[in-house]
């Protein structure tokens, strides 16, 4: 009878050779419910396509993942690194849902469990993909080797900046992984020993954030073991929960898949802006899982304002772009009512405001609505009126990147 220390070998020569078996049989792991977390929070990339049997172009992709499959398993053998995954969206609709899938093939990286904000729009080629790894592989940090070099940092940049000992300690460790999730958003600065002495006490290290150069640091005050604290403070700083909309940044935020509720002001009004910023953190930061917090220069976005039946004159004003329609707020000065944004947003989720574009106003909205059970359909209870709302189609969608390539699903907003 085997001992305990050769059933474990065993068990692990055996795995492998399950693996081996499955890249040669098929390349990328089928994931599904029952592998899927697993998968995903035991490796430190995944990158998934996101398919559908029917769709002509991911039957055209497939066999191409599968060669990336071999290809990157052969370049990063170490466990834990990489997997290629695929993800048959119509045996697995939960999973398709909750990663936002519209279209066929979606591919999309998550790294330490996470998903990217940015979807794979690169040469679709297993040499392209293998590459897209390795670059996805590489260090985020920059090493601070003087302090003289904090000088040289790129000043419009959002920094998080650490002081270790040395790179053996486990908060570099936890440094590591927070960097490596949010460096398209921030830069990573990482200085040790003697070289940043004056910055950090002796077996203390010391994590800040800077906005600019010109700004003083905010140091993380949390348990710095911790990698949720860690990510969770690191997050609030690199992506802002209202952050500014420009020609510049918008496909990637539609790419990001939420609905925007976005604040159009005129270029020198800060004050509209600074109490939208403050409304946004007080009364909706729960929200913001569901829905982009935006600021919009209301001259710059001219098209969707005329969309809108507005001007310049008009501003400020408050709109949700769901990318199928528009809705205008009623009434800006309500916005700072307490209640009233976050009910128009609820609005917007539970399809009231798409229902009544189609079908007019609710008979009485002063009343709380009916519950609505999970599995019923709302549209049944509603009465057609001869007087719908007519809220004009997104513009912001334009702004998305090209869908040509993809096999688009017939799909209703939200």
């Amino acid at each position: 009878m085997l001992n305990s220390g050769l059933f474990q070998s065993a068990l692990c020569l055996l795995v492998f050779l399950c693996q081996l078996s499955r890249i040669q049989a098929g390349g990328a792991l089928q994931l599904d419910n029952s592998n899927f977390d697993a998968v995903i929070g035991s490796n430190e990339l995944v990158f998934i396509n996101f398919y559908a049997d029917w769709c002509r172009f991911s039957n055209l992709l497939a066999p191409t993942w599968d060669d990336t499959a071999e290809k990157v398993s052969q370049a990063f053998p170490e466990q834990g690194k990489v997997v290629i995954g695929k993800v048959d969206c119509d045996a697995e609709s939960s999973i398709a849902s909750r990663f936002h899938i519209t279209k066929y093939p979606t591919l999309k990286l998550l790294r330490n469990g996470q998903a990217t904000k940015r979807e794979y729009r690169g040469q679709r080629s297993a040499d392209a993909f293998a590459s897209y790894i390795k670059e996805q592989l590489e260090d985020p940090i920059k090493m601070v080797e003087s302090l003289s070099d904090l000088s040289q940092m790129e000043d419009n940049k959002r920094t998080v900046i650490g002081y270790f000992d040395s790179k053996d300690v486990p908060e570099y460790k936890i440094f590591q992984k927070v960097a490596s999730n949010l460096k398209d958003d921030c830069q990573f600065l990482a200085g040790f020993g003697e070289a940043v002495r004056s910055m950090h006490p002796p077996g203390e290290s010391i994590i800040a954030f800077k906005a600019t150069v010109t700004q003083e640091d905010d140091t993380f005050k949390g348990a710095i073991h911790s990698y949720d604290e860690v990510s969770i403070w690191a997050t609030e700083r690199c992506i802002p929960l209202v952050r500014e909309i420009t020609f510049q940044n918008a496909e990637e935020l539609t790419e990001e898949g939420l609905p925007f509720l976005i604040l159009f002001h005129a270029p020198e009004d800060t004050e509209s802006v600074r109490k939208y910023t403050q409304l946004v953190h007080s009364e909706l930061a729960d929200q913001k899982q569901s829905i982009n917090f935006l600021t919009a220069d209301g001259v710059q976005f001219a098209h969707p304002l005329h969309h809108l039946g507005k001007s310049k004159k008009d501003l400020p004003l408050i709109a949700i772009d769901s990318f199928r329609h528009m809705y205008l707020f009623p009434k800006y000065e309500d916005a700072y009512v307490e209640g009233k944004v976050k009910a128009y947003l609820n609005d917007l989720y539970s399809g009231k405001l798409h229902r009544e574009f189609h079908q007019g106003p609710d008979p009485d909205t002063t009343q709380p609505p009916e519950p609505v059970a999970i599995n019923s359909d709302p549209t049944q209870k509603a009465v057609k009126r001869d007087s719908p709302t007519t809220p004009p189609e997104s513009t912001f969608k334009k702004l998305a990147p090209s869908r040509n390539r993809y096999t688009l699903l017939d799909k209703d907003e939200l």
